[in-house]
């Protein structure tokens, strides 16, 4: 059984067990997180495909801990202008343990037709009307 999640403008396929590292989430170390952003929902027998999330399907984790990525240097440059420009980034982490996948997965209820109602409302008017000049 697999999911595939959203979060930190990032889409991540998970299964239970796995670990992950994705941008800052709320949280301190051993609180479970509850993400309620799944795209995809595949049972063994059937894939869910959400519109754009799947209604009711959810993704239970644990926050391991919260962490920070690699550096990343930014340089600039113009050459023969005496410009040099150097800066760097590490972005905020967080690590979690996908414990489960759960949450019934809901399936679209069939939508009456609104048609046929008004249809059947046209019907019985004209019965009425035809009624009446008898």
């Amino acid at each position: 059984m697999y999911a595939v999640i959203k979060t930190g403008g990032k889409q991540y396929k998970v299964a239970e067990g796995d670990v992950i590292k994705v941008e800052k989430l709320a949280g301190n170390a051993g609180e479970a997180v509850v993400l309620d952003q799944v795209l995809a929902v595949n049972d063994g027998k059937a894939l869910k495909v959400g519109t754009p999330f799947v209604e009711g399907a959810t993704v239970a984790a644990e926050v391991l801990e919260q962490a920070r990525g690699p550096k990343i240097v930014i340089f600039k440059k113009k050459r023969r202008h005496g410009y040099r420009r150097k800066n760097g980034h590490r972005q905020e982490l967080t690590v979690l343990r996908i414990t489960s996948i759960g949450g019934k997965a809901k399936k679209a209820a069939a939508k009456k037709a609104a048609p046929k109602k008004a249809a059947a409302k046209k019907d019985d008017e004209a019965a009425k009307a035809a009624a009446e000049k008898e």
